[in-house]
């Protein structure tokens, strides 16, 4: 068993890779842009979909390919890098500029400079968290919401992510971790240090651990500084949105591995902070549904977004 700092950093960690990543698809044609400081991607045409991805400090790369799926379902699939991320630099990264309520604004202005009236938004792991925070302050133009493998709509779910994270490694893996972090501990900054943790946390991630490379690319990759910042805010502010959607009257999906290392606890807490909301659960599935089990993912995900308002109830 680890010891309270081991598993204190772990969890840590765990927060800051609550991101997106996805297989290689097919090239579907897009176009790009700047919205006050925001890089953007849209792909095909039709109702708007926004995608967040998660992190926080992570750019939205590693969501193309489900963008991509999305739009040739005939919508307009949105991606766009969060603040201080990929093509959307800060000058200066600190806590006036990493907050969670820029971060709203950011997507508030998205939606205007693409004109659009109503956003379908899927948050994926933090980025459900955004997408909540948005739809709190800006129901009005809400048409759907997912939640894609979410962060809570409090802080509680963090309480149990780095005991589930450790139940999805095998004990050898859990003993190397645990070696791997202590020589961090003394100093150990080593890339080749850094890529070992990276491959040991990516098995937790995935059931299906030949998908586990793609996931280790992007541990390394994360914004740390961003990370913390973001977290630093939600706990200032007492993040705790359950008691906000008691009007809300938009259609809710929420899309919830089983073995995740996000709790269904906390999947089952988002669906009863709505009135329309819909859980599916998916068996031998961790954090990436699309990556474990895609087949039920995108046929849940799909039927959601084609049906009518009538049809989601």
């Amino acid at each position: 068993m680890l010891n309270q700092f081991l598993l204190g950093r772990l969890l840590l960690l765990s927060c800051a890779l609550l991101f997106s990543v996805a297989a290689k698809a097919d090239s579907l044609p897009g176009s790009s842009g700047m919205a006050q400081g925001i890089y953007y991607q849209t792909f095909g045409t039709g109702q708007p979909v926004l995608i967040i991805n998660g992190g926080p400090g992570l750019d939205s790369a590693g969501f193309e390919p489900v963008a991509k799926a999305i739009a040739a379902q005939g919508f307009q699939a949105v991606l766009f890098d969060q603040r201080g991320t990929g093509r959307s630099p800060l000058a200066k990264i600190d806590a006036d500029n990493i907050r969670l309520e820029l971060m709203v604004q950011d997507i508030e202005q998205l939606r205007q400079h693409l004109q659009h009236d109503k956003l379908i938004i899927l948050g994926h792991s933090f980025g459900g968290m955004l997408g909540a925070a948005y739809a709190a302050k800006y129901p009005q133009h809400i048409q759907k919401l997912i939640f894609s493998s979410s962060g809570g709509l409090d802080l509680q779910f963090r309480d149990q992510i780095a005991e589930r994270l450790l139940n999805n490694l095998s004990m050898e893996q859990q003993i190397k971790m645990q070696m791997y972090q202590l020589r961090q501990r003394s100093g150990d900054e080593s890339e080749s240090t850094r890529d070992q943790l990276a491959q040991l946390r990516a098995n937790a991630y995935v059931i299906d651990k030949t998908k586990a490379p793609l996931i280790a690319a992007r541990l390394k990759v994360v914004n740390m500084t961003i990370n913390s910042l973001v977290f630093a805010d939600l706990d200032r502010m007492h993040f705790d949105l359950k008691q906000q959607f008691k009007s809300f009257k938009a259609p809710v999906l929420v899309l919830q591995g089983e073995k995740d290392i996000i709790s269904v606890e906390t999947a089952k807490t988002i669906a009863g902070s709505f009135n329309n909301a819909r859980l599916v659960l998916m068996p031998d599935c961790a954090h990436y549904g699309w990556l474990d089990q895609p087949q039920l993912y995108y046929n849940a995900l799909f039927a959601f977004l084609r049906a009518s308002p009538e049809q989601n109830s």
